[in-house]
């Protein structure tokens, strides 16, 4: 119902938008095109291979690998995953909850969203080349132990 709502919202300002200043309107409505068919290609390769992902996993092997009987072992993994993976935050939480389905704990889902989103190993040389060595490796380090932390939490309170 909420979602329905904010396309009504979206769907309103778009009409006022376009009665205010048309060619702006228009203007922005082809940006918003272009962004729309830049994210989708690397979008489409993500939900692929979660797709797939997820029919070659079954829900017994991501209970063992991620469950939450799966303990330290399964945080580590999915820390590690996690730490090394590129995916936009409106990919991963539908993956996340597809996941949790599947039989995921909550504790390994939270420090694998936590490390996606905070700890970056592949643009670690960004972040070197533009923060120096010590700042980026201090950051990310340090939102590492917040995502262990945080996690550990929420598994327990899970």
């Amino acid at each position: 119902m909420f979602t329905k709502i904010l396309y009504v919202i979206a769907l309103i300002s778009l009409i006022l938008s376009f009665f205010k200043d048309k060619d702006r309107t228009k203007l922005a409505l082809k940006k918003s095109l272009k962004s729309f068919e830049n994210i989708l290609p690397p979008i489409g390769v993500v939900i692929l291979l979660i797709g797939f992902a997820l029919t070659f996993l079954d829900a017994q092997t991501i209970s063992r690998i991620l469950g939450k009987d799966s303990g330290p072992k399964g945080m580590l993994i999915a820390g590690l995953i996690g730490s090394i993976t590129l995916i936009p935050g409106f990919v991963a939480f539908p993956l996340a909850a597809s996941l949790l389905r599947a039989g995921a704990g909550y504790g390994q889902i939270a420090i694998f969203i936590s490390t996606l989103m905070m700890v970056g190993i592949a643009t670690l040389p960004m972040e070197i080349k533009y923060f120096g060595k010590k700042m980026a490796v201090k950051r990310n380090v340090l939102f590492l132990l917040c995502a262990i932390v945080t996690s550990v939490l929420i598994g327990w309170l899970m």
